[in-house]
């Protein structure tokens, strides 16, 4: 038997069961002035008796929530505004929804606009925050040197120098003008590029044309592979 608690003062008279004692009736104050506050709130909290009390029989709804999560909200209601952008892991180019706050990024999601996508971002869309703002994020350039056990920071002029005076040394060291069957060949088989998937259009616009321009025929794009 389902018991519902009578708000307010009981003024329900007791009445007599078969065996004429008393039966007094289920009143919420009543049973509060008798110290069953814990119980009384425990029965009341049953999923079962909320169903039926709240109009949610399958347990779906207001009868499925906890008092933690009704107070849950979104992370987004917190948000100044929102910038639409293209997700920069692969060649696929999901649409993103960046929230900001304080010119912070505080969340990403899927844009429901984008054609590509429309709302969907895998793990790693999803977790594009991080690529800006992961605290394990390196932004001095690191260098190992040969036979070397520990890394050491460059600054960005330096380490782009070592990089050019490489490549110019490697290219003129391997430069083929011709084939092994005498065919005109003007490459170096001695460099290969791999681009990363975090490269826009016009990036890897630019390095193909940089690297035809060296003799480099090996590049590859890890986005294609």
């Amino acid at each position: 038997m389902l018991l519902a608690p009578v708000r307010g003062r009981c003024n329900v008279p007791a009445r007599q069961d078969a065996r004429g004692t008393h039966a007094e009736p289920f009143c919420l104050e009543r049973t509060r002035e008798k110290g069953w506050v814990t119980l009384v709130d425990t029965i009341a909290s049953w999923p079962v008796l909320r169903q039926l009390r709240e109009g949610d029989p399958l347990g779906r709804g207001r009868a499925a929530q906890s008092p933690r999560s009704k107070a849950l909200r979104p992370r987004i209601d917190e948000a100044d505004h929102v910038v639409q952008s293209i997700c920069p892991y692969c060649a696929v180019g999901c649409g993103q929804l960046v929230y900001v706050r304080d010119g912070e990024v505080m969340h990403i999601e899927g844009d429901p606009a984008s054609p590509i996508s429309r709302g969907r971002l895998c793990p790693k869309g999803q977790a594009s925050k991080s690529y800006i703002q992961s605290p394990v994020r390196e932004l001095k350039v690191k260098y190992r040197r040969p036979y070397g056990t520990v890394w050491e920071e460059l600054d960005l002029e330096t380490a782009m120098d070592m990089i050019a005076d490489r490549v110019v040394e490697t290219r003129a060291r391997h430069w083929q003008d011709e084939t092994e069957d005498g065919a005109p060949a003007n490459r170096t088989l001695a460099i290969a590029n791999l681009g990363g998937a975090t490269l826009d259009n016009e990036e890897n616009y630019l390095i193909k044309k940089l690297c035809v321009g060296l003799g480099i025929v090996q590049v590859e794009n890890q986005a294609r592979i």
